[in-house]
């Protein structure tokens, strides 16, 4: 079992890694909020983020994916963004949490994931545009599930007992690396669905 101890002392890296993921992904959240309002405003107006027909953040915010729950995604963002940024400041100010609290918070990242990889699967097969500001808020959530889910596991901050606190004490050193395959294939099928993209940049 984890000490008291251990689990009091205030984990400066994550903490700041929440922060720092946290206010990056709330800023691309409030950055597409206010392009979508851009575009309740006027309809036929080019957004900074419209490069050429692969990059289209018009395209997207157009496409019902966009609106799953009826309203535009980005508000999700301003409101989940929040609570890392919280937990954050929280963790450096030393204070502590039940098992519970670190468990809904962790649910809650998993659920962000769970929500860009959906999305990013819908941007790339069916809406056949790619959203930058959506791709940045995908790279903050992508770490935050990965890093922080393993960082949970090793000290115990999740109910499935020492055998996964051992395992989370493994896999933390090489969280960065399961960081970086997420990020390989999320890349990679981009240029593979749109072979163009690069030569259309560059």
């Amino acid at each position: 079992m984890t000490s008291r101890a251990t689990l009091t002392r205030p984990p400066i890296a994550m903490a700041v890694f929440l922060i720092v993921t946290g206010g990056v992904g709330l800023f691309g959240a409030f950055t597409l909020v206010i392009d979508e309002f851009a575009k309740y405003a006027d309809p036929h107006k080019v957004l900074s983020c419209d490069v050429n027909p692969f990059v289209s953040c018009s395209d997207v915010m157009a496409s019902w994916q966009g609106h799953l729950f009826g309203f535009p995604n980005p508000l999700l963002g301003l409101m989940g963004f929040v609570a890392p940024i919280a937990v954050g400041v929280m963790l450096l100010a030393g204070a502590t949490a039940r098992t519970w609290f670190w468990t809904t918070f962790n649910a809650g990242v998993f659920l962000a994931w769970v929500f860009v990889t959906w999305l990013f699967t819908q941007t790339v097969w069916f809406i056949g545009a790619l959203c930058p500001w959506c791709m940045l808020v995908w790279s903050m959530t992508i770490p935050m599930f990965w890093v922080f889910t393993a960082w949970n596991l090793a000290r115990g901050g999740l109910p499935f007992g020492t055998r996964a606190q051992r395992i989370g004490r493994a896999v933390l050193p090489f969280a960065w690396i399961i960081v970086l395959v997420n990020y390989l294939v999320i890349v990679v099928t981009i240029l593979i669905e749109f072979p163009t993209l690069l030569s259309l940049l560059f």
